[in-house]
């Protein structure tokens, strides 16, 4: 079990860790880099490792040490964390010659954020034991605003027991942290949160399009259907965007068709039919091959527009 120690700072309790304890953490991009950055905050010994160095040049330029490899991460972490693309990415993060099952010390804690296939997650989980090792599927929902703000909602599949123990570490990048079950349960909730989101947007994007059509001014609209029955956090937050010409990543249009491909598969492979969740991927799929994959969610906005 991680030592921690309790310090008040501001007002605030504050946990960190014994001062061998050190938190690796693989992935800097639009949501990595802020989250990475709340641990460093909070006074943790940080490693981190990305593909692209320049991505982290932040993190170490504010206390941060660098890896070469996952292997170094895994080699010198206490606690690891992985927020990557793709599950391919995350295959490759934890099962290749350099990844941290194979290379990860006895008794250390495995945290996966990325969004990805509740099987591999199983599969992670699976492998990680017979080393000795916790692994724990987490993935995230608040988008970039939500880990610059530690508010992140997080899903959590593991051993309930394993979960209590890193808690105090994930309590440092969100407000909203939920033990789901056992491992993959943690990857299955977050397909639940992309299928509630993919038909909402739908929704947000047709009736901001509706005013506008209408002669309506949609941002006096939003005033009035943003605290009624429609309220949403897509249409607090992201429809503001849309107005305003911003269509910079919070989080990757690219990444949300991987997810919704996700669910969909898993959701044949239970025998249930998703025709909302089917719509919305085939209008994200018209987007990116219009060269939208790199621009946020909110872009579904352009669908209407172009």
């Amino acid at each position: 079990m991680l030592k921690l120690k309790e310090i008040k700072r501001e007002g605030k309790m504050i946990l960190l860790t014994h001062e061998k304890t050190v938190i690796g953490f693989i992935g800097t991009g639009v949501m990595g880099k802020s989250m990475a950055e709340h641990l460093l905050n909070a006074g943790y010994t940080i490693v981190v490792y990305s593909r692209t160095k320049e991505k982290a040049a932040d993190l170490l330029r504010k206390g941060a040490e660098w890896a070469d490899t996952p292997r170094e991460v895994a080699e010198r972490a206490t606690v690891s964390f992985t927020m990557v693309g793709y599950p391919t990415d995350v295959e490759e993060v934890y099962f290749g010659e350099n990844g941290l099952i194979q290379n990860g010390r006895e008794g250390s804690y495995l945290i996966d954020m990325t969004t990805s296939a509740p099987s591999l997650a199983v599969k992670i989980y699976e492998q990680a034991k017979k080393r000795g090792i916790q692994a724990i599927d987490a993935p995230v929902s608040g988008g970039d605003v939500g880990a610059k703000e530690a508010k992140l909602s997080i899903m959590v599949g593991g051993e309930q027991k394993a979960y209590e123990e890193i808690r105090p570490i994930l309590e440092q990048l969100g407000t909203n942290i939920v033990y789901q079950g056992k491992p993959g349960a943690g990857q299955h909730t977050k397909m639940c949160n992309q299928i509630a989101i993919a038909s909402n947007m739908i929704g947000v994007c047709e009736a901001i399009i509706y005013a506008e059509k209408a002669g309506l001014d949609p941002e006096i609209v939003l005033k009035s259907i943003t605290t009624g029955a429609a309220g949403s956090w897509s249409l607090s937050n992201l429809a503001p965007r849309m107005l305003n010409g911003n269509f910079e990543p919070g989080f990757y249009i690219k990444h949300f068709i991987k997810d919704m491909k996700i669910a969909l598969d898993e959701a044949e492979r239970m025998g249930m039919d998703a025709p909302g969740l089917a719509l919305a991927k085939s209008l994200y799929i018209q987007l990116a091959e219009k060269g939208e994959e790199n621009s946020g969610t909110q872009a579904l906005y352009k669908y209407w527009k172009s």
